[in-house]
């Protein structure tokens, strides 16, 4: 089984709106939240889909998937006071679908709706050939290692280095077992399921996805992805 976890509990505060959590704002008709569901949800190698979500936006949501008719997801549960908690209830949700089938999951910011078919699909095989799958971006520019009093420790060369991005991949029973290692050590800190795989010592494995697979965070991002979706509808409008 494959499954989809997709974590959207944060609210957005640089996005400076004030009336809806960013991953609820509207873009050309849709949330950005439903922009990145319904990727999953018309991917055929997609089971099911789990949602960590606001708790106080949790029926809005259930409204938004009846009106868009997004078909996969089996369970919405309430996020976290921060992503590590967030993916955590999701794949609690995942493990709950699976019902002890070895599965796959592709973790995903609610707040990334720029990534295509092809990269779940690269996830999902990644996952299956190596155990892992890092969604990754090539580095455009020169990445400084900086020291604690900034003088700059190391220049890495471009071509041994990528910038992670999502989704992040793994074996449900491997992730969870590893969120569970780290509540009992107290670790409540991983910025991501890279990171925390990583310490536990799991081997990491990249996918390349598009460059436009960035996380929608402050306006600019916001008009960012606006052009990038005129720029999709143009290429299928002229054959571009």
């Amino acid at each position: 089984m494959n499954i989809g976890v997709i974590f959207a509990g944060g609210v957005g505060t640089r996005m400076n709106s004030r009336v809806k959590p960013k991953q609820f704002i509207d873009v050309y008709g849709k949330p950005i939240m439903i922009h990145t569901l319904e990727l999953f949800d018309n991917h055929p190698e997609i089971d099911a889909i789990t949602v960590a979500c606001l708790a106080d936006w949790i029926s809005y949501l259930e409204n938004l998937l009846e009106k868009f008719n997004i078909k996969k997801v089996k369970k919405i549960v309430p996020g976290g006071s921060s992503g590590q908690e967030s993916i955590y209830n999701g794949l609690k949700a995942a493990e709950e679908i699976a019902q002890g089938e070895k599965s796959v999951v592709l973790i995903h910011d609610g707040v990334r709706p720029l990534i295509n078919a092809q990269t779940i699909t690269d996830n999902i095989r990644s996952v299956k050939e190596h155990g892992s799958s890092i969604t990754c971006v090539k580095v455009k520019e020169t990445v400084l290692v900086v020291a604690k009093d900034s003088s700059i420790e190391d220049v890495p060369r471009r071509a041994d280095t990528r910038l992670a991005r999502a989704p992040q991949s793994f074996y449900l029973d491997e992730i969870i077992g590893a969120h569970r290692k780290a509540l009992e050590e107290g670790r409540t800190d991983f910025i991501d399921s890279c990171s925390m795989m990583q310490h536990y010592g799991k081997k990491l494995y990249l996918i390349e996805g598009p460059q436009e697979n960035i996380k929608i965070t402050t306006p600019d991002d916001f008009y960012t992805m606006r052009a990038l979706l005129d720029a999709r509808e143009e290429a299928q409008i002229y054959g571009l």
